[in-house]
């Protein structure tokens, strides 16, 4: 691949000229912190960022990216890994593990350029600590008040990192990449043409067990971590960026037992996942909305909650971006209601970014959408739970009974006549018996439906 330096110094770059997917909608929140008088407060700089790319050989690159200390390190991500990805040598003869080859090579390339160009603040950091070392904090403080106040803010520029999730389509197929806590969910229909949940990415935090696993493997006490928000200076047990949990693990007490860097980029990647008919839209977030809902809604199928808000809304609005923002709109009310109803609880939430990459799931303005509607509030309505695990699909929602929504409106309504006392038509059937025809002649018709 070829390398392409990108600075910190401008918030431009030359991949805002590359072409855009035009099936994609971007909603998002700044974050806030709540006070009793209701004015709203920003803690800090929005941290997150996101792009939606189209390449040349007819390839699309999606990307979100959850900042911490600071938005830079994201920015430089978002840049440097779209780069990567563009003047990768993609083509026809490729397999699935050399695409995927392709992504991880660019999560480490960005890790290592990144790493190269904060030498500076480095050697300027081990300027300062020797002049510092051996004196109390009191004597540091009353003999070198402004070195404190400088490597303050070198601490804080080193420990900026960011989590990441990445999607790439070629040749229709999907390949996602994730470091940290960022999420990839994908939705589908079955084989009964029902839809269903599949998260592509995994957690990368203290609460999965393989990557419990891996720190004990290295030597750190991980029963120590277990009720821990933190891992060093962050919740993630990887990402992109902080040296601090990096090359500086050593000052943390949590990590020092460790025999090499606790906190890695390297990516877990999966793919490729053939895009046919069944596959309906593509979810990426930043942790942001996921914590917002488990606070908010007391849910552990936050998955399902997402997938339900998303179709909710596909029901309203006319463009991708409506949808998606709508999503992040209404949660946010959520959790603003929550901390109202009991501001001891809440205090403030987090960036959240959501995008939506459309595949065939029609709008409300599409005439399809009829024949979706009650296919999937059905499907949804069926309690299952959220799997951590790769592609773990959710429960197959079998033996999901039809109900409606509909109120009756008068008396003429409440028998389920007309004004002509003739059962009211209520729901077309042409569709259904068209796909039940079709399911029959393929052999894929439930046992039930046969004589139908």
């Amino acid at each position: 691949m070829k390398s392409l330096k990108v600075s910190f110094a401008t918030n431009q770059s030359w991949t805002d000229d590359l072409d855009t997917c035009s099936n994609t909608g971007i909603g998002f929140s700044i974050n806030q912190v709540y006070r009793e008088d209701g004015q709203p407060q920003n803690e800090h700089c929005y941290e997150d960022c996101s792009c939606h790319k189209k390449f040349k050989h007819n390839s699309y690159w999606y990307a979100i990216y959850d900042g911490h200390e600071g938005g830079k390190i994201a920015k430089f991500c978002l840049d440097r890994m779209t780069a990567e990805l563009c003047f990768a040598q993609l083509n026809d003869e490729l397999t699935d593990d050399a695409i995927k080859e392709v992504l991880r090579q660019a999560f480490i390339s960005m890790e290592r350029e990144y790493m190269e160009s904060i030498g500076s603040l480095l050697a300027e950091r081990t300027s300062l600590t020797e002049d510092i070392n051996g004196l109390t904090s009191l004597e540091a403080c009353q003999k070198f008040p402004e070195a404190l106040e400088k490597l303050k803010y070198i601490n804080f520029e080193l420990s900026s990192g960011t989590a990441c999730a990445v999607a790439l389509i070629f040749n229709n197929k999907l390949y996602v990449a994730n470091v940290g806590n960022c999420r990839v969910l994908l939705c589908q229909t079955d084989e009964n043409n029902v839809l269903k949940v599949v998260q592509l990415s995994v957690d990368h935090d203290l609460k999965n067990e393989d990557e419990l696993l891996r720190l004990s493997q290295i030597g750190i006490d991980v029963n120590s971590l277990k009720n821990r928000p933190y891992l060093g200076n962050q919740s993630n047990t990887r990402c992109l960026g902080n040296y601090l949990v990096k090359g500086g693990y050593k000052e943390f007490e949590d990590l020092s037992s460790a025999i090499q860097e606790p906190v890695t980029a390297e990516p877990d990647i999966h793919g490729g996942f053939s895009l046919d008919e069944s596959c309906k839209f593509l979810l990426m977030m930043s942790s942001g909305l996921l914590e917002v809902i488990e606070e908010a809604v007391k849910t552990d199928q936050i998955n399902k909650y997402i997938a339900h808000c998303v179709v909710e809304q596909f029901r309203e609005q006319t463009t991708l971006t409506g949808v998606a923002q709508a999503v992040v709109d209404k949660i946010v009310r959520l959790h603003h209601d929550c901390y109202m109803s009991n501001p001891s609880t809440l205090k403030k939430r987090e960036d959240i970014t959501l995008m939506l990459r459309n595949f065939n799931f029609p709008l409300h303005s599409d005439t399809r959408y009829s024949t979706f509607d009650s296919i999937i509030s059905n499907s949804l309505s069926h309690p299952y739970s959220d799997q951590q695990t790769i592609v773990n699909s959710m429960n197959s929602m079998n033996n999901i009974s039809s109900t409606s929504s509909s109120e009756p409106t008068n008396n003429q309504h409440q028998n389920g006549l007309d004004p002509d006392q003739k059962i009211k038509a209520y729901v077309d059937f042409v569709e259904f018996k068209i796909s039940l025809d079709k399911a029959q002649r393929e052999g894929r018709c439930p046992a039930s439906l046969e004589n139908s």
